[in-house]
Formats: structure tokens, sequence, C-alpha cells
């Protein structure tokens, strides 16, 4: 059995890498000539930068994939101060508790929000409602305030979504889960362990890139700067690519896509154009990392947290900061501090789609009136875009995901992080799932 990888990406490297390790034949095409995706390291100006991922959540698929590699003496943790996370209320940053007893202790929350959170206790759960938004769970739930102060930040700087527009089941099916078993999320979240637990967050020396790289280093029969171009199927149901190069000479007996959407489709067009315009329609917003640094005497805020979000009405110009010299001193010259701050997002496209000057501009000013900075201007900056950041998991994903689940019967599987969750531990556990499905069936 011979498998053809579309996407270099952490899904097609995780699942190449396993696949290779169980004996099962395989090639990996990826149009760039750097693997990785959008996981991505730079050094700058002395300044190193993650322009994709920053840090990720140490699950055991993670782990055992570090452990593979003989990373685990290269993670990095976070400093200590990144428990802490703020949100702008009130014009002004407040610490959110980590937990749901912290959010009824702490003054975060008025007294009409807290009862909110208690009530959530006793409401009945309703059937499953497969178009219910994560904003319209959250009120039902929990109330108006928990939703612009709680989940809308969160999703905003997390997912560059909207929790009016993506789906609670698709999303976080895992809350949907806890109404239905305990009648209530927060007795799940008791159930489960610990209220408000956080694992443990990494990054790697040198940066995430370390990760891919590494993971690249390890395969035979991957092809890098090797775009497909055409995709055609034999009358015996295998398949045949084209690259730049020309076309291949032997044929494959399954495709992965581990592709963006909007990559996957064209190929799929002449095949299969149903399953190719519903993936097409998977919507992917434009998003900016701005990378400002200033001296730490210029700055007021003690910055001692991984960062900071901003609800939507608060009228902000971005979705949130993180403080990245706070977390990973290590990465910014000595009495510099060095904020991550991310403009556009399904939110705030406008922004997102400013020239680079004005973006950087308006980062710095609202970074002055925020954190009481007194410099006229950083002392570096730098601007990193994506056309297309996060798929959302909207109503669109849908039809995406029932195209994908329609392919399987042509020899066509899918893993990336608009099928899996947008998460990079996500993309790995599938991945290694999906090496050993393959594998299975191989044998």
């Amino acid at each position: 059995m011979r498998i053809a990888i579309l996407g270099g990406g952490i899904s097609g490297l995780t699942l190449a890498f396993y696949l290779q390790r169980a004996g099962v034949a395989y090639d990996l095409f990826e149009a760039s000539p750097v693997a990785g995706g959008n996981i991505r390291s730079e050094q700058q100006a002395g300044y190193l930068l993650e322009t994709g991922p920053n840090s990720l959540q140490l699950s055991d698929e993670l782990r055992d994939l570090l452990v593979d590699l003989h990373l685990t003496d290269q993670i990095q943790d976070t400093a200590a101060v990144s428990a802490n996370r703020y949100v702008l209320r009130a014009g002004r940053y407040q610490k959110l508790p980590g937990s749901p007893p912290g959010l009824l202790l702490s003054g975060f929350f008025s007294l009409k929000g807290k009862l909110g959170m208690l009530r959530e206790l006793r409401r009945p759960a309703q059937t499953p409602d497969p178009t219910e938004t994560l904003a319209h769970f959250f009120r039902r739930r929990f109330g108006s305030e928990i939703v612009d102060y709680a989940l809308n930040p969160f999703i905003s700087g997390i997912y560059a979504g909207d929790p009016e527009q993506l789906l609670v089941h698709k999303t976080f099916p895992k809350l949907v889960e806890m109404e239905q078993t305990y009648g209530s999320v927060l007795k799940g979240l008791a159930k489960g362990g610990t209220p408000g637990t956080r694992r443990r967050i990494i990054s790697l020396q040198g940066g995430l890139q370390t990760m891919t790289q590494t993971l690249a280093a390890q395969l035979t029969h991957a092809h890098f700067g090797a775009a497909v171009t055409g995709l055609t199927r034999t009358a015996e149901g295998q398949y045949r690519l084209t690259t730049a190069a020309g076309p291949q000479a032997e044929p494959y007996d399954a495709l992965v896509l581990a592709l963006p959407t909007y990559a996957a489709a064209p190929l799929l067009q002449p095949l299969f154009p149903a399953q190719a315009a519903a993936l097409g329609q998977v919507y992917y917003p434009p998003m900016t990392a701005v990378y400002t640094a200033y001296q730490r005497a210029d700055v007021t805020h003690p910055l001692d947290g991984f960062g900071a979000l901003h609800p939507k009405v608060e009228q902000p110009y971005a979705a949130g900061s993180i403080w990245t010299s706070s977390i990973y001193p290590n990465r910014v010259p000595a009495g510099h501090v060095l904020f991550t701050t991310f403009v556009g997002g399904t939110q705030y496209e406008a922004q997102a789609r400013q020239s680079a000057e004005q973006q950087q501009q308006q980062v710095h000013a609202e970074l002055c009136r925020l954190y009481g900075i007194r410099a006229v201007q950083p002392v570096w900056q730098y601007r990193y875009s994506w056309e297309r950041a996060i798929p959302q998991f909207d109503q669109r994903i849908v039809a995406a995901h029932a195209a994908a689940d329609e392919l399987l019967a042509y020899g066509i599987y899918s893993t990336a992080n608009w099928r899996t969750g947008v998460g990079v531990p996500d993309c790995i556990r599938h991945a290694r799932n999906l090496a050993e499905k393959i594998a299975q069936g191989a044998n």
C-alpha cells in the first residue's frame, strides 16, 4: 500500500513520521521549501519571534512525539507569571480568575454575573441543537456578562473568531457533552477534575519550528518545494499525481489531505466537484501579528502575566497581546519588553486589511494608552501577516466535514486543523491516530 500525503504542516509531518515507523510506504509533498506550515520561528534584530503558534499545551500526544523525536531536553516552560491572564474591562486590565470558584470570589464579575454562574448549576439541559453557537450556549447557561467579558475575548484572541458564529458542537463538543451528561457545565468540570487546572504550557529552545524541522529531517520520502498541481484517478481506484516537476511515476492507493481547504479544493474539483465546493466555502479570516519592543523603564505596567485579551464590547483596535518577554525572558535583549499583538480575525477584519504602517502606528498608540508607555516610538517593531489565518468552525464547516466523510469511500483521508480542531496538539493526535488506522489496513 502506498500513501500520498499532500501538505507538510504539523499534521502531514506527524502522519508521515508514524507511517514510516509502521513500515507503510508514503510520499509527502509540500509546496513550500520549508516544512512546518504555519509553525514558524524567526530571529529578528535580537528577538526570537513565533510567527505562528506562540506556545503549546503539553498534551499526552505532544509529549509522546517529543519523546520520539528526542526533543524533551529542548522543552522550555513559560515563566511562572504566565498563570496570570488579563482582560480589558472599563478601559483597564483586570486579572481574570483562573477557576470557576475564583470567578465567583473575585471582583471581576458583577453580582448579577456571579448569580448567573451559580444558576447554571440548576438550569436544565436542552436538547442539542446542531445550529447553536457558542455565544447562544453560554448566554443561556451563564448569562450575557460571561459572553461579553470571558467568552468573546477568548474566542477572538485564541481562535480569531466570533462566538456569535462559531458552532458549539464543532468548536467545543465537550461542553455539549457535559450539559447532556451532567445537566451542567460546572458539574461536568467538577467531575472531570479540579476546575480551572491548566495543562503545562511549553515551547522549545530556539522556537517551535525546532519540532517541525526535526520531524522533516527524520522523513525519508518527503518532497519539499513540490506542489501537487494535478490529480487523476485510475480505473482501479488509484491516484496519480502531477507536480511542477511532472507526473509521478507510480500510482497511490490512498491520499491524505493535510492541506488547508482552500488548497485542497482546486485539486479535488475535477474529480469530486461537490466535495471541493464544500471545502472551498470554509472561512479563514485575515490576521496580523505586530511585534513591538520598548525599553522596560518606559513601560509602567508590571506585565506580570501571559498577556491580555480585549472584549469586543470595549471597542479596542487589537484583539489582545501576548507579553512575550514576560513568559520567555530569554527571547529579547536585556532591558527590553516585547508585545506580540494580534490585529484582525473575524471581528476585526477592517483592521486586518489596513496597511502595515497604519497597523503598527495604531498598535503603538493602543499599547501606550493601555500600558502607560512613555516612549514616543517603539525601540523596534515588526509585522507578520496571514491572508488566511485560522479556519472557522461556523456553519460552513459542517458541509466541509461531511465532504471529508464522503471522500473516505474513495480512499481520500483528511488530517488538518479544519478537520481535527485548530490546536497543534489536536492535529498531532488526529494524525497519529490516522497513521495507526492506515497501518492496520495495510497489514
